[in-house]
């Protein structure tokens, strides 16, 4: 009795493994699927700002890629107020940090004069 109780849990077992790999193969061919385990790509397009206009209408300022548009959306139609619009500029302190880390003097050792 107990011999054919473990026959039917293996076989059983067995089904339920060819199941979920059948499962886990046709997931795999699924593009929302392998998209889990892929790199993300960088996102181009980003909401910087939004201002409420009125309980319908909201201002937004879209970034996509260093360019930014004012949009309102929420009314009878969703207008581009303006367009190609520059981004931020980088302030001078980050410029000067980002000169400091293109120096194109060589590496001297610890305790040597730098020349």
């Amino acid at each position: 009795m107990t011999e054919l109780l473990l026959r039917v849990l293996a076989f059983a077992l067995l089904a339920a493994g060819v199941v979920a790999a059948a499962w886990v193969v046709r997931k795999s061919r699924n593009p929302r699927f392998s998209a889990l385990f892929t790199a993300k790509p960088t996102r181009r397009i980003e909401i910087v700002e939004q201002a409420i206009v009125d309980p319908k209408r909201r201002l937004l300022l879209i970034r996509r890629d260093g360019i930014e548009h004012l949009i309102m959306t929420g009314g009878p139609v969703d207008i581009v107020i303006e367009s190609g619009i520059d981004g931020p500029q980088p302030s001078s302190s980050s410029l000067a940090i980002e000169r400091a880390s293109q120096s194109t003097r060589p590496p001297h050792l610890l305790g040597e004069a730098a020349e």
